[in-house]
């Protein structure tokens, strides 16, 4: 019975991890190469490389059904896999989406203030 719910408890974080990663990797691509730059957070293909190999390793943790050793859910590369998603969510995608706009303005929800 333990062992149930500890596999279910695996299968749950490594599909909320494979979302995080996911979000990451696709929400990375929809964004233009120079806004990165503009920003000074590396490049586009640097977070491109960085989120495809943490949607791909969260694929293999979701997919095979690897809870334990070097790829799993908990393990060293799927800690990595989801703490580089986590560091492109909570860091780069604000200042890359704030640059697709045009930088700040001094505007509010209902036009300038």
């Amino acid at each position: 019975m333990i062992m149930y719910v500890e596999n279910g408890v695996f299968y749950l974080l490594a599909l909320i991890a494979f979302g995080i990663e996911a979000w990451a990797f696709f929400d990375c691509l929809r964004h233009r190469a120079n806004a990165f730059e503009a920003v000074a957070k590396r490049t586009k293909t640097f977070w491109l490389a960085m989120t495809g190999v943490a949607f791909a390793i969260g694929a293999l943790s979701v997919f095979t059904g690897v809870r334990g050793g070097l790829f799993g859910t908990l393990g060293i590369f799927g800690l990595a896999a989801v703490t580089a998603a986590s560091v492109y969510l909570a860091d780069v995608r604000p200042a890359v989406k704030d640059a697709g706009r045009g930088g700040s303005r001094n505007t509010g929800p209902y036009g300038s203030w």
